[in-house]
């Protein structure tokens, strides 16, 4: 054990250099733990080889996984059923144009610029065509919008978005086999019984120091996970439709809430994010530094010619249209997700994967960084909180 304990306490360090890294910068975590990822699987492994860092350890894969899964649901949980009810129309249109603008662009970049084959070039398109809940998320929960109108809405267009890239995926690559309709009837029944039976259990069990709500709430996650995996799809998947669902009790439950934030930040999204940015290979990167732009200038290009005049088309003043365009521009779950899946299904070669999923990773820093720093509508955010 004294092995593992030595490699928790490199990856918590990471963990702990990133966070005072994004107070120094004043950038989010989210994004320093990626960077600090990258340059560590690139010094470590310069000084001391690359299997130092050991992100493919299952365990360090577990809790990546989990944090992906927490973090995805906490986002599914903080949409508020009447806010979506009154912004279905502008959620669905800013997340649609949100995949199909870099989805079309980016496969035709791929396929006629970098001269990939039609199906890697598709992949491509899929890859590319995602926002990042869990970036998106970890950022309105750090500067405050998580409570506003704006940053709900905002969370409920990733998921359109998201959506889409999930379909995409299943439609053009993955088998739609019986697995597939049984995983997608268990979640339909999940989603109907669970927001029934989540606040009568809390009444009745729940307020002891034991915390029965997040062992209910884990071992729900845990087993829809599982169902995913078996159909071939994500466990992040249901995490959200299952946020989503129980949004009207433990959306509302604060203090639950809260305790479920401290476990995912405290513990899990450190593995999650510095695991995504260890991914990162600079000297493939450096090999074929043209494909890599253009992956990422095709795919924040497209986003913006797509969203922002959608944002305006809902009179949203210009500021928060860019912003929320930047953030919509933001990628790393399911980008990645559907690169490794070209990877282990041959779609596409190993150069081809290090390209994609560092402009998938590049994604979810440069627009956060620039809409930070440049957009940011400070106006929007609770008075305690504006600086």
């Amino acid at each position: 054990m004294t092995e593992t304990w030595a490699l928790a306490a490199l990856w918590i360090g990471l963990g702990l250099f990133a966070a005072l890294a994004s107070i120094w910068l004043r950038v989010a975590t989210a994004l320093s733990e990626i960077v600090v990822g990258t340059l560590a699987q690139f010094v470590i492994g310069c000084l001391f080889g690359a299997a130092v860092l050991s992100a493919d350890q299952p365990w360090i894969k577990f809790l990546a996984g989990a944090a992906a899964i927490v973090l995805t649901f906490l986002a599914g949980a903080e949409l508020d059923p009447q806010l979506f009810r009154r912004k279905w129309k502008e959620a669905t249109a800013v997340g649609l144009i949100s995949f199909f603008a870099p989805f079309l662009a980016c496969a035709a970049a791929a396929r006629w610029l970098l001269g990939w084959d039609p199906m890697a070039s598709w992949l491509a398109g899929v890859a590319m065509s995602t926002t990042s809940v869990a970036v998106v998320y970890a950022v309105m929960i750090e500067f405050g919008f998580n409570t506003t109108d704006y940053g709900k809405t905002v969370l409920a267009a990733c998921f359109v978005t998201d959506l889409g890239t999930v379909v995409a995926l299943g439609l053009i690559f993955a088998p739609f086999t019986l697995k597939t309709v049984l995983f997608v009837v268990a979640l339909v029944a999940v989603g109907v019984t669970l927001p029934w039976v989540t606040p009568r259990f809390f009444h009745r069990y729940g307020g002891r120091a034991s915390e029965i709500e997040a062992k209910f709430l884990l071992l729900a996650l845990f087993a829809l996970g599982s169902l995913a995996g078996w159909a071939d799809s994500e466990a992040v998947l249901p995490a959200y439709v299952l946020g989503m669902a129980l949004a009207g009790s433990v959306g509302r439950d604060h203090v639950l809430v809260r305790r479920l934030r401290t476990l995912c930040f405290g513990l899990l999204t450190p593995f999650y994010f510095i695991r995504a940015g260890s991914f990162i290979s600079l000297p493939a990167l450096g090999a074929a530094p043209g494909a890599f732009l253009v992956m990422l200038v095709t795919k924040v290009a497209a986003k913006i010619a797509g969203v922002y005049p959608m944002t305006q088309a809902f009179r949203s003043p210009r500021k928060e249209g860019m912003y929320t365009t930047l953030l919509m521009s933001t990628g790393l779950t399911f980008g990645t997700i559907s690169s490794l899946f070209g990877l282990t299904h041959g779609v596409v070669n190993q150069a081809q994967y290090s390209i994609l999923v560092g402009a998938v990773i590049a994604s979810a820093v440069v627009p956060t960084l620039v809409a930070n720093a440049y957009f940011m509508p400070r106006h929007l955010l609770p008075v305690q909180d504006v600086k």
